[in-house]
């Protein structure tokens, strides 16, 4: 199916794509997510702006986003990882359990409606926010992170409902982390780690998931939008480091309540295309 759009149109699509990847790779940094949040309502957009059908409009921009987040979530966890703030354990325990959510989510994803995901991607952003900012230090599960069969259950469960939302794992892993008393830093940059078991198998599941759908645009490949893919990354990518030194300049405090509002503005966007 052919979009119809000016170059004005485009020029200006691309214009904010370059934009949310210079903020998704910050983003992606400071707060061990990859950008996902950010990028999937400007992608939504972006594709509302050129008359994209409604079916696949949210479909698209969280494949797209999930794409975009391979690179950038690799190079925030290597670049934390070389700092020694990844907990390898906890990352190591993640490794089946994610990806097996996120397999799960590509098939839900195949049949659940742009709606769906939307007042999904604000419930479970709206529900961290609150967490986040309004935090006490009594808002603990307990001292040390559950093992097995629990930590695989909410790895799976991580994939499951990041993929959805086409996120990279930063906001949730997060939460369970610091629930369990580990410290902001540790949590933001083993998030990061997640990010990547999410990103690659999300990508490649909403390819299948929206393989040979007519209302697709151009340059798509499933839900998986190239052109998007290819203006986004590089700017991402280029600006991550930069968001790894702020993150470690920052305070625990002022990273929650940062994250909380930003999830806030975020959540508040989506509920309101539910109206």
């Amino acid at each position: 199916m052919e979009i119809a759009a000016t170059p004005t149109e485009l020029i200006e699509l691309g214009v904010a794509l370059l934009v949310s990847g210079l903020f998704s790779g910050l983003l992606a940094g400071i707060f061990g997510i990859g950008g996902g949040a950010i990028i999937v309502p400007v992608i939504y957009q972006g594709l509302t702006f050129l008359g994209i059908d409604d079916s696949v409009r949210m479909h698209i921009a969280v494949g797209t986003s999930l794409a975009i987040i391979v690179p950038t979530s690799l190079r925030s966890f290597l670049a934390h990882k070389r700092r020694g703030a990844v907990d390898m354990a906890v990352f190591r325990s993640f490794i089946v359990p994610v990806p097996v959510g996120v397999i799960a989510a590509s098939l839900v994803a195949a049949v659940i409606s742009g709606a769906e995901l939307r007042a999904i991607f604000a419930v479970v952003a709206l529900g961290v926010a609150i967490r986040l900012i309004f935090n006490r230090d009594s808002w603990r599960l307990g001292s040390e992170l559950p093992g097995n069969p629990l930590r695989g259950i909410v790895g799976a469960l991580i994939g499951f409902f990041s993929t959805l939302m086409g996120i990279g794992g930063g906001v949730i892993t997060n939460t369970f982390m610091t629930l369990y008393g580990r410290p902001i830093h540790q949590a933001v940059a083993t998030a990061a780690g997640v990010g990547v078991l999410i990103s690659i198998p999300g990508m490649l599941g909403y390819m299948w998931a929206g393989w040979g759908n007519p209302q697709l645009p151009p340059f798509s490949i499933g839900f998986v939008n190239i052109l998007g893919v290819l203006i986004v990354i590089p700017a991402s990518v280029l600006v991550a480091p930069l968001g790894v030194r702020i993150a470690h300049a920052l305070s625990r405090r002022q990273l929650e309540i940062g994250f909380g509002i930003f999830l806030v503005v975020v959540a508040a966007r989506f509920a309101a295309t539910l109206l």
